[in-house]
């Protein structure tokens, strides 16, 4: 469902300049491959694609506060929320970017990310739409470029289909998988930070598939 459009988080995103590049500011080629820098660290970077409104990365930076956090968001007027998130949180940890995720070797170079994270993605039902799932291969190959060795992409999602299909393409580019789960809440993790859309779909009865994809 597309959202209504709110013109005025425009001017209002740019109280957040200091950690969130929205849509009307560039990114730039220069932050690829520097973004400890751009924390003023050396630390592993972690990068959820598709942040939403920043539940699940804030809650994430705050329990872990070693990592680097970048967040991205193609859908501004979602973000802003998210970046309310991480403002009162005051997370120094965390990036957020308004970006469309399909072009994310122009923004990290290659081995420049520790991790992934991929949650509740759009599952694209429709069989001549595989190509446009996350999950598919092409996407593999994008995220084992940029991913250092052995780095991880973490996916959860309440469509078993999307998770059936994942799986197959885990195995068909060659990737281990491991902690793999077809009923997450029923594990009762405590480590699990639940995003918006889980706590949604998991209260409506639907059941959380997540897994660990390893890039070796």
């Amino acid at each position: 469902m597309r959202l209504r459009r709110k013109p005025w988080i425009d001017e209002a995103i740019h109280a957040y300049d200091a950690f969130v590049v929205s849509k009307d500011r560039t990114i730039g080629e220069e932050r690829k491959g520097k973004w400890a820098e751009e924390f003023h660290r050396a630390a592993p970077l972690h990068v959820e694609l598709g942040t939403g409104k920043g539940d699940f990365i804030s809650q994430l930076a705050a329990r872990h506060t070693a990592i680097n956090y970048i967040g991205i968001e193609m859908q501004q007027d979602v973000l802003y929320a998210a970046a309310k998130k991480v403002a009162a949180a005051n997370l120094p940890n965390v990036r957020l970017l308004v970006f469309d995720i399909h072009h994310i070797e122009d923004i990290f170079a290659p081995g420049e990310v520790a991790r992934f994270y991929l949650n509740f993605c759009d599952p694209w039902p429709k069989k001549r739409h595989a190509k446009r799932r996350l999950t598919y291969r092409d996407f593999l190959e994008t995220y084992r470029r940029l991913l250092e060795k052995g780095g991880t992409l973490h996916f959860k999602t309440d469509n078993r289909p999307l998770f059936d299909f994942s799986l197959e393409e885990f195995e068909a580019a060659g990737l281990a998988v491991r902690d793999i789960s077809y009923d997450l809440h029923a594990e009762h993790r405590a480590d699990n930070i639940e995003t918006e859309y889980e706590r949604k779909f998991s209260g409506l009865g639907e059941k959380i598939n997540r897994c660990e994809v390893v890039f070796a």
